[in-house]
């Protein structure tokens, strides 16, 4: 089936520091045939663009979205601020449509957009998935450095990573045995429930804000790699007793690096 819409130009720019990608593109929606509802094309034709937009966005990405009329520059750009990409209802669209068709001076529905995508990539760590690689991605630097803890568990390895790094800086006596995966569920399930924590979807920005804000006395660091500039995220506490993780965006794992000079190195 045809598309709806043409793309005029599209242009893409990548922020690396940031984690970040924007994406312009450039659309016309095309217009119905003869005998097809006009509404419902509209709608369908809408729909299509912002899949297309989309695409090589994940869900766990943070979107935001200004929309602007190309035939009035003059206007203001409308667009929806930003979420997680799996937050993006249709009703959100639509309201943003509502408000570019009421605040421009003209509209027309196949007036040529200009649609912008500013997707940032976020650490949401579900647990281990199969990769195959010829080279030597962060879980295996992880398991080969003995700067790092592998965390091993399956499921809310953001969890099991905090904790094993709290073991690790207050010197409690089971942080062998969480190192080993031993006795530190019991302690996982009652952590998640006292916070209301829900990492069945992954543990990213929001819920590491949440975990921040419960611990209070350490200061929580997350690395997306292995050079000193690539944190991902830093605690808004003022603490010396630092919980630096690393997150692993292929396996999206998180594992905790118990020396950073070593790890870096």
């Amino acid at each position: 089936m045809a598309r709806r819409f043409e793309i005029d130009d599209m242009v893409r720019r990548q922020y690396r520091r940031y984690n970040a990608v924007g994406t312009q593109n450039t659309a016309r929606l095309l217009p119905p045939a003869d005998n097809s509802d006009p509404v419902g094309h509209f709608l369908a034709s809408v729909n299509e663009l912002f899949e297309y937009a989309l695409q090589d966005v994940s869900d766990s990405d943070m979107v935001g979205i200004p929309i602007q009329n190309r035939v009035n520059q003059n206007d203001k750009a409308v667009g929806i601020s930003f979420r997680r990409k799996d937050l993006l209802s249709g009703e959100v669209i639509w309201s943003v449509f509502e408000k570019l068709s009421q605040s421009n001076s003209r509209f027309n529905a196949l007036d040529t957009l200009v649609v912008t995508v500013h997707s940032i990539k976020m650490p949401t760590g579900f647990g281990r998935v199969a990769l195959k690689s010829r080279g030597r991605p962060l879980y295996v630097m992880a398991h080969l450095k003995k700067s790092f803890v592998e965390v091993m568990t399956e499921e809310n390895c953001l969890a099991h990573a905090l904790i094993i790094a709290i073991a690790r800086v207050e010197n409690y006596a089971n942080c062998t045995a969480y190192r080993k995966g031993r006795k530190i569920r019991p302690i996982v399930q009652p952590l998640l429930k006292e916070t209301g924590i829900d990492l069945t979807r992954g543990g990213g920005i929001p819920e590491l804000n949440r975990f921040q804000e419960h611990f209070r006395d350490y200061k929580i660091f997350v690395y997306q790699g292995l050079g000193c500039d690539d944190i991902m995220y830093e605690g808004q506490v003022d603490s010396f007793k630092h919980l630096n993780l690393l997150f692993d965006d292929v396996e999206r794992h998180y594992h905790v690096i118990t020396n950073l000079t070593g790890a870096m190195a």
